[in-house]
């Protein structure tokens, strides 16, 4: 019958594998969505994941996978402890990878507005004017520096003086957006560590168990 570390064992190996899982979805849901046409309605965000290390999240994800498959022979067999010492290993490898891009999301957080800017400069006047649309704005900083883009919400420069620049709703949103992707990826992190955990008890329960065993052997008790 498994004891009860076990069973939490498996059940945090599962959550890792699921967390494995939602990374690889979300990035790859996240590379499908901006691929489709600009729209009011999702131009700020496919923005926002051009800068998102989509690729390192399912590089990340397919390590994930990987240690959980090798994670299998240490649950099949309840003596070893080579298998288990490897998928610690990998985990700490996971949770480092996975780490990094948070940080990565996270420091971006911390300089939207210097970004935003130069992502404002370098994008078409198409994309400039749904952003407008999308946040009720005119121009970035304000309706004259840079010049906003004329469009159904900004009709002219009294309208544009009016509405006030994107500066303070785009970046709103986007670190609202940023925030909840860097914090899901601290999350992972955190199912990591704790499998870490449960990986090292394992260990040090499987470790006394063999203890045991050489001891009873000595006392000739094995076959009890």
């Amino acid at each position: 019958m498994p004891t009860k570390l076990m069973m939490i064992f498996v059940g945090f190996d599962f959550l890792f594998a699921g967390c494995g899982g939602l990374l690889m979805g979300f990035s790859l849901l996240s590379e499908q969505r901006m691929q489709e046409s600009p729209r009011k309605d999702n131009v700020a965000e496919n923005l926002l994941l051009d800068q998102c290390p989509l690729t390192a999240g399912v590089v990340n994800a397919i390590f994930i996978f990987v240690t959980f498959l090798l994670s299998l022979p240490a649950l099949f067999l309840p003596s070893n402890r080579g298998w288990l010492r490897m998928q610690g290993w990998l985990v700490v490898v996971c949770a480092t990878f996975t780490l990094s891009i948070g940080i990565a999301v996270w420091v971006d957080t911390l300089q939207t507005r210097v970004e935003l800017s130069e992502l404002w400069a370098r994008e078409s006047p198409l994309l400039q004017s749904l952003l407008q649309q999308r946040f009720n704005c005119c121009g970035y900083f304000n309706s004259t520096a840079p010049p906003f883009v004329q469009d159904a919400t900004c009709t002219n420069s009294l309208v544009a003086a009016q509405k006030g620049g994107c500066i303070g709703p785009f970046s709103s949103f986007a670190n609202r957006y940023l925030d909840f992707i860097f914090t899901a990826a601290f999350g992972i992190v955190g199912v990591d560590a704790i499998l870490v955990l449960c990986v090292a008890m394992v260990l040090q329960y499987r470790s006394e168990q063999e203890r045991y065993r050489h001891i009873d052997e000595k006392n000739g008790v094995g076959g009890f």
